[in-house]
Parts: C-alpha cells; structure tokens; sequence
C-alpha cells in the first residue's frame, strides 16, 4: 500500500504497539466515550434530528475514521462546526436529502484525498478559519436560547435576526426552573474541572441534574417530550435517490465536503502538535470520506475530526488509533445499556452544555487578536464572520476565499509599488564558518497564508536537528495572521526541543506585527538581530556559554 494513503493504525500495527501504550489507549478511549456521550446527544438534537443519530454518528464514524485514518490520536463524530449546516438541509430537503448529502460528501472527500488535496485544504486563511468558527458559534449559541430560557415555541424561524426578535416577544413566557438548569449546567460543566479531571463535566452535569429533575418532578421539557424513546439499535436507512434530482444537492455536499475537510485536518494539525507527530493528510480526508458514505446509511449524520475529543484523548494518554476504535465501543455499549435512560434528559441542560461548546468555539481571543492586526486580515475576519451569522456558511467560505486572494494581490501590489525587492538569486553566502550546531533558513517573500504552513514544516524539520536556528528575514516584506499564528506553533515545539531560535534583519513593518501578536516576547528580544552578522555572533554567544 502506497505509504501516502496507508492508514496510521496499519503502520503503528507493523511497528508494534507495547502493552504498556495498549492500557493507556483503552483507558483513555474509555473517558473520550465518556467525554463523547453528551456531546453527540447534543450536537443531534441542535441539528434538528433526533438523539440517537448523534450516539450512531460517534460510533459508526469514529470507528471507522479510527480504523482508516491518517492520525494517530484523532476522535471522529458529529461536531458543533455541522449544527447549523445539517439544520439547514434537513429544513429544505428532509432527511432524505441529508442522507443523500452527506454521502455525496464522503464522495468528495475521497476524491480530495487521492488527488492529493490534503495539503492545499490546510492552507484557509487563519482569519477566515477564526471567522466561520465564531459565526458557527453565535449561530449555534441562538439557537439554544429557546431551551435555555424553557420557551414552548413550535416552530422557530432560521433566520439569526428573526430569531432574536421571537425570543425577546416571549420573554414573559420564561421558564424560571429551565433557566436555573441551564446556568447550573455551564457552572458545574466549567468548574468540575477542579474536582476531577478524569470525568468531564459535562457527563456529571447531565447525571445529576437529570436526577435532580426526576427526583424533585421539575416541569421542564426533556427528550422524551420532544423526541419520544430512544432506540437502542441501528437501522439502515436507504434514500430514495432520483437522479435527475441529485444536481441539487451538490452545493449542501459540497459545504459538508469543505468544512469536514478543513475541520478534520485542523484537528490533526493540533493534535501533531500535542505529540510531536505528523499525520497524513491525505489518508484522513479518504476516511473522512469513507464515514461519511457509511454512517448515513446506519442512521447517523455527518462527520469529522473533532478538536476537543481529540485533545482530552492526547491528554489521558491516547497515542494510538486504538484509543478511537475504544472510544466508540464504548458508546456502542452505553448505547445499548443505558439509552432508554437518556430520554430523561433535560432540554435545558442540553443548551447548557451547547453554550459552553459554542464559547469553546468563539477564539474570542483569537478574534480580537486579528482585529488588532492588518487591516487587510480584519476585512476578511468580519466579512467572513457577517456572513456567517447573516446569510449563510457556504456564501462566507467562498467570498472570504475569493476576497483572502484579492487582498493578498493588492497588499503584494502596494510593497512592489514602495519597497521594490531585487534579490541576486546566484549569490551565495559562505555558512562554512558557523559553530556546530547552528543552522541558518532564510525565508524570501511574504510569509501569508498560502505559504506560512509550507515555511513553518521546513523551519520545524531544520530546527530539530539543530541547537540554534537562525531565520533570516530580511526579504520577508509582510506577515499576515495566519503566518503568525503558524509561525507561533513552530515556536513552541522547538522551544520544547531546547532548540534557540534567532532572528535577524526583522523590517520595521514586520517586526511591529510580531510585537503585536506577542512573538517577540516567546522568542526573547534579545534574539532578534538587526543583521545576520550579529546573529551569528549572539550565536557564538551561547554556544560558548551554557544553554
């Protein structure tokens, strides 16, 4: 098998896994299912479909995305990223159509990963990234607010504004019980975390305030009065495909095929840097896409990587696809055992935890952080995030692309037009006489979006093998957001090799968005060199003195 789209377990397998490594996966596959229990209940029942598709969705698609994945620690099932999508089409074209959807998805996801799109899907622009996942977030927080506040309102219009302007009519409508529940379950969801690690707050806030509801006969909606029994079986469900119908149904397939894409190869990417290791990306997306196809047809809904399962698994020790396969055994288990019991669980405790996930999701800090960037990232974060929340997820992915590329155009433009660059590309500059252990890479150009993951792989390789690492910058005419944020992680995982980074011949421009992003202070102003002479010798300064 061609070593590009062999799945990690298969390598892993060959290698060896020692049992040692055996018990920490199973144990941490365990708490992600644990982890997973409430989310997957949730995400379902926010997306308009009811309970049970959530639980088949993290178990037929984690098993799989597991099974034939290019990750080693990777957790697949339904995500908050899909709410608002798989919503929307069930809203338009039924379950039938969401079936139909999400297959064709899987579909274009394989066809992603045989051509070899993994690595171009990594390349989203970081404010555009940072700009649909906080729209996902306020849209994903609004429509909680109807469980939150206990309001019995049939049929709730899909329009943000509109939404609002129905709350705020039935504000004297407020159901006090369900209100207490909700804020009860953010407090005990965020600050369980100081008790126990190991079982997240979320599954304690869901036990005990269901019993707490069943026990004292609090009037609040639950499950059961929404959704009825939740089975504990599968079923296969086959749409009724008409092909002279199926052209419309690509735009639908085509947003789930680009966001689960880019969701599921963002996972990976935190996760590589979680374990120092390195996925293949390409063997993902076919996974991806090979969950996508199945699970419909077992019931579920769509699917991808999803980051916070996949950082508690790294974090309780996970380093295997094992850790995944376990983790949706463990759901199929619960789910026959003890799924007549989860129709007992409040609706407000859902949006409780609903609004925990959707703060999770804002990067407020991130967001703030672009707009006090370039002007030209804040164009594409607010244009990106408007139309999120405004007019719809497909629409915002496509312009704030179209519009990254415009503004890159324009901003290279306006550097050609001030600082005309001439670089003598045959003259080559003598690197005999450095100290062992310093390496040099000298990056030419801009460092944006479509070049910094590129810049920061090969920095990262050259730097682990070096003591010191010299980047020269001195044809580097701007940064865009997305080169920073990259940039920092590359930072940060040499600095856990002890590897020391230096800059040299930072331009004025350049080196103030650095101070504004705060990577001049992980990097230590004294490691940034006006010129390349006087970062070799602070280099021959530390190698004499110790590190």
């Amino acid at each position: 098998m061609n070593k590009v789209f062999e799945p990690k377990l298969f390598t892993l397998l060959k290698s060896g896994i020692s049992k040692e490594q055996l018990i920490s996966d199973i144990f941490a596959g365990i708490v992600v299912g644990i982890v997973a229990l409430p989310l997957s209940i949730a995400f379902a029942v926010a997306s308009g479909v009811s309970p049970e598709k959530g639980l088949i969705t993290a178990i037929v698609a984690g098993f799989i995305i597991s099974l034939l994945g290019g990750s080693r620690v990777q957790i697949g099932g339904p995500t908050g990223a899909f709410i608002v999508i798989i919503y929307a089409i069930v809203q338009q074209y039924g379950i039938d159509g969401l079936i139909i959807s999400t297959m064709m998805a899987g579909v274009i996801l394989i066809l992603f990963g045989l051509l070899r799109l993994g690595n171009l899907l990594k390349y989203f622009p970081h404010p555009l990234i940072v700009g649909f996942t906080s729209g996902i977030a306020v849209i994903i927080f609004s429509t909680q607010i109807k469980d939150a506040l206990g309001l019995s309102l049939e049929k709730m219009p899909s329009e943000f504004y509109q939404k609002w302007v129905v709350y705020f009519s039935h504000v004297q409508e407020v159901n006090l019980y369900a209100v207490v529940i909700t804020i009860a379950t953010i407090l005990i969801t965020i600050y369980s975390k100081k008790t126990t690690t190991k079982v997240p707050g979320s599954f304690i806030a869901i036990v005990f305030i269901t019993l707490v509801v069943q026990v004292a006969n609090i009037p609040v909606s639950t499950i059961e009065s929404f959704f009825g029994e939740i089975p504990n079986t599968f079923n296969f469900l086959l749409p009724n495909i008409e092909m002279e119908n199926l052209y419309i149904y690509i735009a639908p397939a085509l947003t789930i095929a680009l966001l689960g894409g880019v969701e599921s190869l963002l996972s990976a990417v935190v996760a590589d840097g979680m374990i120092s290791g390195n996925h293949r990306s390409n063997t993902e997306l076919i996974a991806q896409g090979i969950a996508n196809i199945v699970t419909p047809i077992f019931g579920g809904i769509a699917a991808t990587g999803a980051i916070a399962r996949t950082a508690t698994n790294v974090k309780n020790g996970g380093r295997t696809p094992i850790a995944g396969i376990v983790h949706a055994l463990t759901l199929l288990l619960i789910m026959f055992f003890f799924a007549s019991y989860a129709k007992l669980i409040p609706m407000a405790c859902l949006a409780g935890i609903l609004i925990v996930v959707a703060y999770n999701m804002s990067e407020w800090r991130s967001f703030i952080s672009i707009l006090k960037g370039s002007p030209f990232d804040i164009i594409v974060l607010l244009s990106t995030f408007l139309l999120t929340v405004f007019v719809d997820l497909t629409v915002a992915i496509e312009i704030g692309i179209v519009l990254s590329s415009l503004l890159f155009m324009k901003r290279m433009a306006d550097i050609g037009i001030k600082t005309p660059c001439h670089v003598d590309s045959d003259l080559l500059e003598d690197y005999s006489n450095l100290p062992e252990g310093v390496s040099i890479y000298e990056i030419s150009g801009p460092l944006f979006f479509a070049s910094a993951k590129q810049y920061s792989g090969v920095i990262k390789e050259i730097g682990l093998k070096s003591k010191i690492l010299i980047i020269r910058m001195r044809h580097v005419p701007f940064v865009d957001s997305t080169a920073i944020h990259n940039f920092a992680e590359m930072i940060k995982t040499l600095q856990k090799s002890d590897v020391r980074l230096l800059l040299s011949g930072v331009n004025s421009d350049v080196l103030e968005d650095l101070k504004r992003h705060e990577i001049t202070s992980l990097i230590g102003d004294e490691n940034i060199l006006d010129s390349f002479d006087e970062a070799v010798k602070r280099a021959k300064g530390i190698t004499v003195a110790p590190l």
